[in-house]
């Protein structure tokens, strides 16, 4: 199979806010999304809940992790009155733009379809903000999209969402190092292992499963029972974003001479992206089998890292 990287549309909200926030400096997507943690596992949240990403894994940790290794540092701030929340954002905007999120997407009104919350977080670039309306870049590709305060607070409120805290935005973005793209992703090895090892679940849901245990499970499911929201959030998002940040993954492992990994990486991505046909057309049994395939690959790419680190 011929491999090439990837470019095109796709939901990686937060890491396309991190490069929009740092700017002219900021890496190549593939390569924040890496750093993040986000490709290395998966899991099977309340045992229900499936995503490409680590057992215990979600963005808030993914981004602070991503501008450590990348050498920025930033403010995270959050709080409960969407008052004062408005108030801070108007003040950090008069110095810069300003990372919001996680916000509940189904409350952005100008995404069509959008009428009421649906459990799915998302993030956004704040550009300027008057006494109606809040303008933002949306990385679903909505670029400078405005919203009514009331609606833009009820959304940052995120309070249908499994993690984060009410109206978090980051701002006072600041490069403390120059660090090289690939001695991030080199540095960032050592987490990829530990994520991928299960040792950083102990905050999830009872029932919750991770990396191989969750593709074995999910296989189970699908094959059993594939109601319409599992297959909805699987084939509009899950599957889409898995495949692609596995793709990345295995691009950036490459380039720091992790070619085993590398090699283990990209099958992983083309297992996740051989979902999506099966899963629309309600072949469970063959999402099925693909699932129980990529279940084997997650102990093999944890130890395949570790053999080179």
């Amino acid at each position: 199979m011929i491999d090439i990287p990837y470019r095109g549309s796709g939901p990686y909200c937060y890491t396309n806010c991190l490069a929009m926030m740092l700017g002219a400096d900021a890496p190549e997507a593939a390569v924040v999304e890496t750093v993040t943690g986000s490709p290395f596992g998966m899991q099977l949240v309340g045992g229900s809940l499936p995503f490409f990403d680590p057992w215990g894994w979600n963005p808030d940790i993914g981004i602070a992790d991503a501008l450590a290794v990348l050498g920025w540092t930033a403010d995270t701030i959050s709080g409960d009155d969407a008052g004062a929340a408005l108030d801070r954002l108007a003040s950090c905007l008069v110095r810069g733009p300003v990372m919001i999120g996680p916000v509940e997407m189904g409350r952005l009104r100008y995404q069509p379809g959008k009428t009421g919350p649906i459990g799915a977080d998302h993030y956004l670039v704040a550009l300027a903000m008057d006494s109606e309306q809040v303008t933002v870049h949306d990385p679903q590709g909505y670029p400078y999209a405005r919203l009514p305060l009331a609606e833009f607070t009820t959304a940052w409120r995120a309070d249908t969402l499994d993690y984060g805290r009410p109206y978090t935005m980051r701002a006072n973005f600041t490069r403390r190092s120059r660090v090289d793209p690939a001695d991030a992703i080199a540095a960032s090895v050592p987490r990829a292992i530990s994520w991928l090892s299960g040792k950083n679940g102990a905050d999830m849901p009872p029932g919750s499963l991770g990396n191989g245990d969750a593709a074995v499970a999910l296989a189970a499911h699908v094959e059993s029972d594939c109601d319409e929201e599992l297959r909805e959030h699987l084939v509009h998002f899950a599957v889409r974003v898995g495949a692609r940040r596995l793709a990345d993954a295995a691009a950036c492992l490459r380039q720091v001479g992790h070619l085993a990994a590398a090699a283990i990486a990209t099958e992983q991505a083309r297992l996740i992206g051989s979902l999506q046909y099966p899963l629309v057309t309600g072949d469970d049994a063959a999402a099925g089998d693909i699932l129980r395939a990529l279940a084997l690959t997650y102990d093999e790419l944890r130890v395949s890292l570790e053999r080179q680190s």
